[in-house]
């Protein structure tokens, strides 16, 4: 489960309507203005007031031109000072949802209600996998000339329920009449293939379409018939590979952890096909890298003088490992990840890596759901953003 921290972030993050000045000057609301199904992270009275009212408007519940409760009205209803309430229209105001009118009280805007989908996020690993956050925030800066709504999905936690917990978070997104959903399919768990299916197919029945984030559903090579929208995994593998061969690295080894999504079996490929044309020999090594037994077996003969990791949380625990075995990176082995989450730069030794344009692949979601309603029969997509390599000092290129 996220830290109260954590949390927090995500409520600042998925609660924000702010203004935006388009050409003509007029103050309009940024593209997606985002709320919570289910759980929610602990918001600030004035951010709940916000929100609740929001969801109130997308859903319908009041209609264009309809009069919203009077202050005195949400002071009570809230139990908050009449500051706070006045604060909280002020902003529905710059954001285009309402007019206030001096004596009358404030009204919900002709176009409010009207202006675009409202779209389901179902992301069980925000909060513990850091390119969510980039990546729905690049969904709440797309402008494609309408405002749109996204439904936030519960988290689905650790434990023996997680079958249920999806089963619920498909159920309250598909009774709030959802025009589509982002799903970023559950990994490192036994039973995720099936979960996934079945979340999958609860969208499939309700007719209400999918894209996938980062990742498929299905084990690689095999593919689903939904939309997805991620970088070239396999093209990624081989990139790593061939700077780390290209910087002496000739017994290279790829560590990933068991049950890994499917961009990892993809990034394997990639890493296998760089060794092949160099003319060496592949070694996976499927293990804990917080494990320190697993990663000393993965260190005896041959033993590897390089490892391109999973991600960059693999990379970061191997790292670590390493150190505990005085390993030293990269005078002994070097090491490179992917993702370029925040701490990359900021480890004991910082870690070369592949950066996710995650803003971006968010801008690309939002166009690919659009795309896909207008055109519902479109064969399914591989929507694929570029990347570039961050070069740092694990890698051994430059100085430490």
């Amino acid at each position: 489960m996220p830290s109260p921290d954590t949390a927090q972030r995500e409520a600042d993050l998925y609660s924000t309507a702010e203004p935006v000045v388009n050409a003509a000057g007029r103050s309009i609301a940024r593209t997606c203005i985002i709320s919570f199904v289910g759980s929610k992270p602990a918001q600030s009275k004035h951010a709940r007031i916000r929100q609740t009212l929001i969801d109130e408007i997308a859903s319908g519940r009041y209609d264009a031109g309809q009069r919203l409760p009077s202050e005195s009205a949400l002071v009570k209803t809230f139990g908050v000072s009449r500051p706070t309430v006045n604060r909280v229209l002020r902003e529905l105001q710059l954001a285009g949802l309402i007019d206030r009118r001096a004596g009358s009280g404030s009204y919900v805007r002709a176009d409010a209600a009207a202006q675009g989908f409202v779209f389901g996020l179902l992301i069980p690993e925000l909060g513990r996998t850091e390119i969510f956050e980039p990546i729905c925030r690049g969904m709440a800066d797309a402008q494609h000339g309408s405002r749109h709504v996204l439904l936030w999905g519960a988290s689905l936690t650790d434990g023996a329920n997680l079958e249920e917990q999806a089963s619920q978070a498909c159920r309250q997104l598909v009774a709030r009449n959802v025009s589509g959903v982002f799903f970023a399919p559950l990994e490192l768990t036994p039973e995720k293939d099936a979960i996934n299916r079945r979340i999958a197919s609860v969208f499939d029945r309700a007719a209400i379409p999918v894209v996938l984030l980062d990742r498929d559903l299905v084990p690689y090579p095999a593919r689903s018939h939904y939309d997805l929208v991620g970088i070239d995994n396999r093209r990624a593998g081989y990139v790593l590979a061939a700077h780390l061969l290209q910087h002496g690295c000739r017994r290279l080894a790829f560590v990933g952890r068991p049950g890994s999504a499917p961009t990892v079996d993809a990034r394997i490929n990639g890493y296998r096909e760089a060794l092949t044309d160099a003319g060496l020999a592949p070694n996976v090594c499927r293990i804990d890298p917080a494990d320190r037994a697993q990663v000393k077996a993965a260190l005896r003969k041959p033993r590897p003088d390089g490892f391109v990791c999973a991600n960059d949380y693999t990379a970061a625990q191997l790292l670590r490992t390493l150190e505990g075995l005085k390993v030293s990176v990269p005078r002994d082995v070097r090491l490179a990840g992917v993702d370029d989450v925040k701490y990359a730069s900021l480890l004991p030794v910082p870690l070369t890596t592949i950066h996710q344009p995650c803003a971006e692949l968010g801008t690309m979601a939002i166009a690919a759901m659009l795309e896909r309603l207008g055109h519902p029969k479109m064969p399914p997509r591989d929507v694929l953003v570029d990347f570039r390599l961050v070069v740092r000092a694990s890698c051994g290129s430059l100085k430490h």
